[in-house]
């Protein structure tokens, strides 16, 4: 029997970052709601083009499929949509062949509020104000930013990178980097907080529940050796010694690590990520999402000193 939702890794999306929405949302600016809901209607059979995030979600559900007893992952589908303007989304997915079952209307509301029910480890959308509530909320939710999809359907490895402070980790020792720009400030902190582990960040839960995947996909491949590993987790930090060692604390005690870590120590994080190519790519800061590594799927977290909004 599949894992009740409350013990599954729970990813929601919005429509805007699963598929192309910019012609209907063209539509709902030029006209309005009215415009939207007749455009959409017309358009019920027309199959939405794949959205940025949508080689990510195909790769993370392909995790049941290897664990079809358990079916330790879930996608619900989060929408301003009415039931009625969201059947092309729902049509679109089924075309696709995802298994998304279970999905929010909203008709017009922010959906962040319903993200706890459904026991939500990441929120993706391309709505900021979205994922600005659910982070105020104090929710796990990314800003996916615009990009061309690629996708390689015989290729079916997972590949996800986080940075960590802002987004695995809080951002205590970032607001200390930040007060004077100094790195000797900062590498003083964290050397002498090397054995305080960091508070969990917003996106904690999500890198402690991949941690937990790839323990079964472990227990797979020793029950089966010719079992082949789907997820990889990347860490890419601008970080570099004496303050890697706090990072290696703070995973160690929730017993959680990476297959790759790297300690950039401020060396463009683009180096790494085309080598890497992960599906997804998470960073509280924008200046490192604007990467000219390639077409790399980008999902801002907008939290803490990083993101404050001047008054």
């Amino acid at each position: 029997m599949p894992y009740p939702i409350e013990h599954k890794l729970v990813i929601g999306i919005a429509s805007s970052a699963l598929f192309d929405l910019t012609a209907s949302h063209q539509v709902y600016l030029e006209g309005g709601a009215e415009a939207y809901r007749k455009y959409q209607e017309q358009q019920i059979g027309a199959i939405l083009d794949r959205g940025v995030a949508f080689p990510f979600i195909r790769r993370f559900l392909s995790i049941n499929k290897l664990h079809p007893d358990t079916a330790p992952v879930e996608v619900v589908l989060f929408s301003r949509n009415s039931p009625e303007t969201g059947l092309r989304v729902m049509n679109s997915i089924a075309h696709y062949g995802l298994d998304i079952s279970r999905a929010c209307f909203l008709t017009g509301e922010s959906p962040y509020r319903y993200l706890p029910a459904f026991n939500t480890s990441l929120f993706l959308s391309a709505n900021e104000e979205d994922v600005r509530r659910a982070l105020d909320a104090h929710y796990p939710a990314g800003l996916v930013l615009p990009s061309r999809t690629e996708d390689d359907e015989a290729d079916g490895e997972l590949r996800i990178a986080f940075d960590f402070d802002g987004v695995i980790a809080d951002d205590e020792s970032e607001t200390v980097f930040k007060r004077n720009n100094n790195v000797d400030e900062f590498h003083a902190h964290e050397t002498a907080r090397v054995a305080i582990p960091h508070q969990p960040g917003p996106l904690a839960d999500l890198f402690r529940k991949l941690s937990l995947m790839q323990q079964l996909e472990e227990d797979a491949q020793r029950a089966d050796p010719a079992y082949r590993k789907v997820l990889r987790i990347a860490i890419i930090t601008a970080r570099s010694a004496p303050a890697h060692e706090r990072v290696v604390t703070t995973l160690k005690s929730w017993g959680v690590s990476a297959n790759e870590t790297f300690f950039l120590g401020g060396m463009e994080k683009a180096r790494v990520l085309g080598i890497f190519r992960p599906h997804m790519f998470f960073d509280d800061q924008l200046s490192h999402l604007q990467s000219p590594a390639g077409n790399i799927p980008m999902v801002h977290i907008p939290f803490g000193v990083a993101n404050r909004r001047q008054p």
